[in-house]
Formats: structure tokens, C-alpha cells, sequence
């Protein structure tokens, strides 16, 4: 590939008191450029990852961003969206500008405020992101749908209520060293695995403790190409960028498969001429603890309905040959929808400088990521490594 990150930045997720969307952006927006070291009329495009679907009452955000400095006036800029996977969306779309020549300098930003929505209304928000003509009547909400996934597998492969545990915990536990996470807390496998009234079963087989959290947030990277990032201070360099989008409808794939992604790790590792166990980690888009589980298969970790080997070894752990997860995924970091996949990237790009603080993962040399939308229908995978 030939672009770089050549700087970042992100917020807290969780409740975020006295913010706005707008707020959110400039933050970051103006972070990012001052960590890469990079003027704000350097910039030759923007890119907004915002998916809103109700969350909020402005819904035309991309020119937002050019409020971070006046020197961003007239600069191209694009919101996109692909339900949760809007942040990587947004990374691509960059990417894809750089690659046809178009700009030296991306700047990418995805942003969500969820929590100033009435529940109700956050589910059916999340909502839409599923098939509505066959999907939207599934009680739970986005839960839901998931919850009934978790069922399939349990039928097909048994009772995984320890494997799922042993997820919610093993990124509850990463989450206390994250400094950005909504949830620092380390609530260990007995709690995730038992019902209680704390951890009551929201949809299906899965728990509180299985889902995603509501979040507010914000992250930001800047992109350049590959001459324009010799000449700054730090550089991660995309080794890989692969996005396949599957079929909405659930009805007409094989949900336990989660194809999409398979492909897309597999074309992502095929153009970065490397293969899964060179990864030093991945970041993997647990939005419910099932959708892990699933990964693991999918990416080629574990067999068909053997995703819980890996944890029984102890393969995901930080320490582990493939820590998944390291931040506390969307399960302890959370998950404001928008600025997710963007966080991942920055995530990464974190560990592969050295600069993750207490959720480092040692010796990092090459990173993997995997952000989802919807019902794995939009697949991103991101390889990255340090270049300077």
C-alpha cells in the first residue's frame, strides 16, 4: 500500500457530558493534525465517518469538521456510512484518494453521540441497519438479532455460554488498562457466566455482559502517502486494505459462517503477503460476544465450531499468540457507532509505536483489524505495520 498514519487522536467513549457531535469532531479533528504535526491547510481532503440514523438532529456533519481551523475552509469533505462499520468506511475512502493520486494528506474522522437517546430510540436506530422487511420484528432490537445467531450456533455446536464468558471477560479485563474505554472494569469469568440481576439475559443466550456498550466518542487519524510520510515523525503504513460487502438479508446466507469476513481476511492477508500468525494482535469487532466467537473461525484462527478452542489455550490473551482484542474491544472500549472503525485504526497504530500504555501488546510489529456492519454484511479487514 502507499499511505501511512502519520498521526492520531481519540476521546473517552462512554457518556460524554456536555459534548455534541460538533464538539466531538473538532477535538479530534485538531488533535490528530497537531499529532502528526501536520498544518490544517495541508490538507487535501477530508473524510467523516458519522452512520447517525436518527442519534442525532444534524445529519449533514462532513462540513463540521472544517471547524477544527479556518484553514480547513474549502477543503474537500465527505461523510460516509456502512452502519457499524462507518469508521472503516471512512479509513478506505481515504486510502482510495491517496492510492488515484488525488491527495497527499487524508484527514479521517468518525464521531457517534449515542447516549442522548432514549433507549427505545436507540434500538430502533440500531435497528436499521438490519433487513427491516424480515428482521425489524426479532424482539430484543440489534440484541436480538444477534441473540438468535447465538442460538443457531449453540444448536449447531452446543451450549458456548463458558466460551462466551471467557470473551466478555478476557476484554473487560484489557479494558482496565485502556485509558479510553467506557468500562475500566475487570469482571472476571464467574460474574459474566452467571445470571443475576446485574447480568440478566437480554436476547437469546446472551447476557448484558455479551453485548456492546451504548457510547459517545470521537477518534481521528491522518493519512498521507508514502513520500510525504518519510518526511514526519512517525509512519504506519497500510500493508493491506480489503472491504467485501455481503448480501443484507440474513435469509439468504449462512449466519454461522460470517463469510464476508472470511473473504475479506482472506484477500486482506493474500495482498499483505502475510500470513495470520505473523499478526501481533487484532482488533475484532465484538459487538456481542458471538460475534468474536465467530471471528475467530472466520479469520482462520479455529475450525468451524471450534472458536472456543483458541480461548482454552489461552491463544487470544494478551501474552497469548494472538491477542484479540487488547483495548477491551467494543465489549469494555465501547461502541459509538460512527467512530468505531476509526478507533480501531488508531488503536492499532498505538501498539505498533509503542504507545499504548498498559494494554501494549510487546514487541508489536504488525496488526490486524476487523470492523463489521450490521449482520457481517460490511467486512473491512486493515493490515498495518510500523515503518518508522
Amino acid at each position: 500500500m502507499s499511505a501511512c498514519i502519520v498521526g492520531w487522536a481519540h476521546t473517552p467513549f462512554g457518556k460524554l457530558e456536555g459534548e455534541s457531535v460538533e464538539s466531538l469532531i473538532v477535538q479530534v479533528a485538531s488533535r490528530a493534525l497537531a499529532d502528526a504535526g501536520i498544518p490544517a491547510g495541508d490538507v487535501d481532503e477530508i473524510v467523516l465517518g458519522h452512520f447517525n440514523a436518527g442519534f442525532s438532529p444534524q445529519d449533514f456533519t462532513a462540513a463540521l469538521v472544517l471547524q477544527a481551523s479556518p484553514d480547513l475552509r474549502f477543503k474537500r469533505a465527505t461523510r460516509v456510512e456502512n452502519a457499524c462499520a462507518t469508521g472503516s468506511a471512512a479509513v478506505h475512502q481515504g486510502l482510495k484518494s491517496i492510492a488515484a493520486g488525488g491527495a497527499r494528506i487524508v484527514l479521517v474522522v468518525g464521531v457517534e453521540q449515542m447516549t442522548t437517546t432514549p433507549a427505545a430510540e436507540i434500538g430502533k436506530n440500531l435497528l436499521k441497519a438490519s433487513y427491516v422487511r424480515e428482521e425489524a420484528d426479532i424482539d430484543g432490537g440489534f440484541a436480538g438479532i444477534f441473540g438468535r445467531i447465538a442460538s443457531l450456533y449453540f444448536q449447531k455446536y452446543g451450549d458456548q455460554s463458558d466460551a462466551l464468558a471467557m470473551i466478555a471477560a478476557k476484554n473487560h479485563k484489557n479494558g482496565v488498562g485502556n485509558p479510553f474505554a467506557q468500562m475500566r472494569k475487570d469482571l472476571g469469568f464467574e460474574f459474566c457466566r452467571r445470571e443475576s440481576e446485574k447480568n440478566p439475559f437480554v436476547a437469546g443466550p446472551l447476557k448484558r455482559t455479551d453485548c456492546s456498550l451504548v457510547s459517545d466518542g470521537a477518534a481521528a487519524i491522518v493519512i498521507a502517502d508514502a513520500e510525504t510520510a518519510q518526511a514526519l515523525g512517525k509512519a504506519v503504513a497500510f500493508r493491506a486494505a480489503a472491504h467485501v460487502q455481503d448480501f443484507l438479508p440474513m435469509s439468504k446466507r449462512d449466519i454461522l459462517k460470517f463469510e464476508g469476513c472470511a473473504l475479506a481476511w482472506r484477500r486482506a492477508l493474500a495482498d499483505g503477503g502475510v500470513a495470520l500468525n505473523d499478526l501481533s494482535l487484532v482488533e475484532t469487532h465484538d459487538c456481542f460476544t458471538i460475534a468474536e466467537l465467530i471471528e475467530y473461525e472466520a479469520m482462520g484462527l479455529a475450525a468451524e465450531g471450534k472458536g472456543a478452542s483458541v480461548l482454552k489455550d489461552g491463544i487470544t490473551q494478551i501474552g497469548g499468540r494472538l491477542p484479540v482484542n487488547p483495548s477491551g474491544g467494543l465489549k469494555a472500549k465501547g461502541h459509538p457507532i460512527g467512530a468505531t472503525g476509526v478507533s480501531m485504526h488508531a488503536l492499532c497504530a498505538m501498539q505498533l509505536t509503542g504507545a499504548a500504555g498498559d494494554f501494549q501488546v510487546k514487541d508489536a510489529k504488525l496488526a490486524g483489524l476487523f470492523n463489521m456492519g450490521g449482520a457481517a454484511v460490511a467486512n473491512y479487514v486493515s493490515i498495518l505495520e510500523r515503518v518508522k
